[in-house]
């Protein structure tokens, strides 16, 4: 552990739950990655890039349900915005994307 959180610290990062309804391949990124279009429910439809590409295919993750923190500020990555940052496991180069066990509303709060 790097460094210790207050609650107060926690409950700033606005985490929630969306479906992934688009995916492209990344080429101009400098690490493999796709270009996720992500449906959020009420809070709108967010992009992000995400190098997930040695554990999933594209059409593997279309319709699948992650979980992202929503609030960071927009983030240039090559010629792309990325608009959240999706949460995953990481095991050495692979990433395990998080998700919810059942399916749930997009926009979901997690906490």
């Amino acid at each position: 552990m790097e460094q210790k959180i207050t609650f107060e610290d926690f409950s700033k990062i606005d985490l929630r739950v969306g479906t992934i309804i688009e995916v492209n391949d990344f080429p101009k990124a400098r690490k493999p990655a796709y270009q996720l279009t992500i449906d959020f429910g009420d809070l709108g439809i967010k992009k992000t890039s995400a190098q997930i590409t040695t554990l999933y295919q594209k059409e593997d993750l279309l319709n699948k349900q992650i979980v992202a923190v929503v609030n960071f500020p927009k983030k240039q990555i090559a010629n792309f915005m990325s608009e959240c940052l999706v949460l995953g496991a990481v095991s050495g180069k692979d990433v395990i994307l998080l998700n919810p066990e059942k399916k749930v509303k997009n926009g979901s709060v997690v906490s």
